[in-house]
This record gives structure tokens, C-alpha cells and sequence, in this order.
């Protein structure tokens, strides 16, 4: 079987699009269209010199020694925090906005939770010289203050999402409803493998850049283009989804993706989805979703503004009901620990979303011979204040 989304834009059971009637013909056009325009060798040939010059693209694979000796298995890190803009979400925001050009889209609208896709978007539309207005919860202005001051540097309008928890579910809805007013001229980059399809395939597909080249990097490297793990760390879930894509047919390669579990799973303060979700439907996909007995979405908490996230995308719902992944939940206090462990093992802040993806080195035992990849997803500048309130530093 294969774990990648089908002709009808599921994965398995989860998937489609349950969207409202006036949002059908924006999604009907880019479901249309986005294999054809992304398959022409223009298309491709810009991208791929805007991934190279301009992001800075391959991101190394590191092998990170102190840590293989620490742990008596080989670690290699995924840097993606080293591309321009400090994470992978830059990745996709190229592929949509030269997807959004092709369209005729004058006006870009985007949702943002860390702010890093909020940045990613800003960038790409200074870049393109296209409108960018963000969406992000007024709880998350507060807690990523650096992001939204490069966006707003970067010339996009922040909007603050004021309702519900005020965090990444909340700017999804403002931003939805915005796309609904202004259908015509308006394109949504979403930043993760979730929405509608095509929006999880279309991300994942611009994500997939990061498992191409761990493939190249590690043949070079070991001889051997697969790793037995890949680890990511999974909100919505686009770096999982980039660092996955192409090993999710190889049962060879051992997937693990990793949640946020907040205070712990079981202490109503978390966003472990797979643990405590249920099959639902959110923002226009049905997939595992964290809600009440009587279908509300329940409210996430994770001290890292990227996961704290009610659902999870499609493809991750899938690989987490069929088996093909091995879900971890990390507390928030684990993250922390492995933030500052890395900092000072290997000189490398970690955002704290990727600091979840680290953590299972203390929750699983590898071999020596195995060969792990952990995608260091994005880097710490923006988590600065979180570290220092939490380490009183």
C-alpha cells in the first residue's frame, strides 16, 4: 500500500476537502491546477534556483558527534534551521507564492502560529512585491514579539485572531474567513499539511525537498541513502511531512514523529493529538482532531507556539492509524531539558518545536549500528524569551 495521498486527495481515511460552499471554486482551481503548473520545467527551474540562491539550499546533514557518543547510536541533524529565515517553512512559502504568481493572485493571505511560516510568507511576497497579510493569535503576538517584528520589517500587515484560545486554530479561522470575503484576487499559503486538498499533498510535495536531499547526504555519508529512523518533530506537521515523503513507501526506514504533550497527556494541557484525538473535521479536513464527547474542539496547550495545534494533518493521521509511524509525546519540560542539552553539546539552539524531536533520545533506546536523522526543523533566535523565562537565564 502506499502512504502517499490518493486521486480523491486522501490518505487512507483522512483527507478531502469539507469546505464551504464559497470557498469551492478557489480550491477547485488550485486542486485543478497545481500539479500541472508545478510540473512545468519553468516552474521547476524557478524554484529550484530560488531553494539554491536564495534559501540556501542543500541544508547540511550533520553528524552530530557529542551526541552519537552520548547515546551509543549514529545521529545525523537535518538542518533546516540554517536556511534563510531560520526554519523549513521557507520551502513551501517559495513553491506557493510562484504557484500564486501563475494564478494571478495579487493579494497573499497566510495563518501563523510560531510565526515562522508568518516570516516565510512575509519574505516571499517582498520578495514577489504581493500584498501579505498574516493572521496570528493574539496570545501567540505576544509570545514570538522578534516574528512579528520581522514581519511587519518585511512589510506584511499582522492581524491579530482575538477569539477562541487566540492561538494557531483561531488565525486558521480569521484567515479562512478572509479568503471567503475576497475570493477573487486572494491566495492563502497555508503553512502546514493541513486544509483542504490539495493544500496537504501540494505542501508536503514542496516540503519534500528536505528527504531528497538527506537521501543524496546520507548515500555520500554511510553508503546508504536510508536512515533506519527519520525523526520530526509534528504539529500540523510539514516537516515531518518534508523529512518523511520519501521514505513513507520503504517500510525499511522506521518513522517516528513526535507531539507536544504540554504538562502530560493526560493533564488537559496538551496537544498529543494522537493520543487524545478522535476523527473529525477541521479546517476543511477530515482527520484526528483533540475535541469534547460532543464534537467541540478541545483546547491545545504546548509551551512551543508551532505545536500546540488541535489536529494534525492528514498523512500523519494515516500513518498514525495504520501503524506505518511510531507517535511519541513530549512534555514540555522534556523539550526544555533537550534545548538546552543540545545547545550546549553541540552549539546549537534549537527552536523548541524541533527540541520535542530531540527528546526521544531519552525515550527510546537505538542500537549502535542504526543511523538516526532528526530534523532540526527550525532554529531558537525566536524562542529566546521562552528559554529565558523557563531557565531564568
Amino acid at each position: 500500500m502506499s502512504y502517499h495521498v490518493n486521486e480523491k486527495g486522501y490518505y487512507g481515511q483522512f483527507g478531502g476537502a469539507y469546505i464551504p460552499e464559497m470557498l469551492y471554486p478557489n480550491v477547485e482551481e488550485l486542486r485543478q491546477q497545481y500539479l500541472k503548473i508545478t510540473a512545468e520545467p519553468s516552474f521547476q527551474e524557478e524554484f529550484d534556483a530560488l531553494l539554491k540562491d536564495y534559501v540556501g539550499r542543500p541544508t547540511p546533514l550533520y553528524f552530530a558527534e557529542r551526541l552519537s557518543a552520548k547515546y551509543n547510536t549514529k545521529i545525523y541533524l537535518k538542518r533546516e534551521d540554517l536556511c534563510h529565515t531560520g526554519a523549513h517553512k521557507v520551502n513551501n512559502t517559495i513553491g506557493q507564492i510562484l504557484l500564486a504568481k501563475r494564478l494571478g493572485k495579487t493579494r497573499i493571505i497566510a495563518e501563523t502560529g510560531a510565526g515562522q511560516h508568518g516570516v516565510a510568507t512575509a519574505t516571499v511576497c517582498a520578495l514577489m512585491g504581493l500584498q501579505c497579510i498574516v493572521y496570528m493569535g493574539e496570545i501567540d503576538i505576544e509570545r514570538q514579539a522578534p516574528n512579528v517584528a520581522r514581519m511587519k520589517m518585511l512589510g506584511a500587515e499582522v492581524r491579530p485572531a482575538l477569539s477562541g484560545s487566540r492561538t494557531l486554530k483561531d488565525a486558521t479561522n480569521e484567515a479562512i474567513r478572509d479568503w471567503i470575503n475576497n475570493p477573487v484576487d486572494t491566495y492563502y499559503i497555508i503553512g502546514s499539511v493541513v486544509g483542504p486538498h490539495p493544500y496537504p499533498d501540494m505542501v508536503a510535495r514542496f516540503q519534500s525537498v528536505i528527504s531528497k536531499e538527506i537521501k543524496e547526504q546520507l548515500l555520500e555519508k554511510e553508503g546508504n541513502e536510508n536512515p533506519d529512523y527519520v525523526v520530526a518533530c509534528v504539529g500540523g506537521g510539514s516537516n515531518a511531512a518534508g523529512a518523511y515523503y520519501h521514505f513513507l513507501d520503504d517500510e525499511n526506514v522506521n518513522i517516528i514523529a513526535v507531539e507536544a504533550a504540554g504538562l502530560g497527556v493526560d493533564s488537559g494541557e496538551s496537544a498529543a493529538t494522537s493520543a487524545l484525538g478522535k476523527i473529525g473535521v477541521i479546517h476543511g479536513s477530515k482527520t484526528l482532531l483533540m475535541q469534547s464527547l460532543d464534537g467541540q474542539i478541545t483546547e491545545p496547550y504546548s509551551i512551543s507556539a508551532g505545536l500546540d495545534y488541535p489536529g494534525v494533518g492528514p498523512m500523519h493521521a494515516n500513518l498514525f492509524a495504520t501503524g506505518r509511524a511510531e507517535f511519541i509525546s513530549i512534555t514540555d519540560d522534556q523539550a526544555m531539558q533537550f534545548g538546552l542539552q543540545l545547545s550546549q553539546m553541540e552549539g546549537i539552539i534549537p527552536a523548541i518545536e524541533s527540541a520535542h524531536a530531540f527528546a526521544v533520545l531519552d525515550q527510546k533506546q537505538f542500537k549502535p549500528t542504526d543511523v538516526v536523522v532528526i530534523n532540526l526543523s527550525g532554529r531558537g533566535d525566536k524562542d529566546l524569551n521562552t528559554y529565558i523565562d523557563y531557565f531564568k537565564l
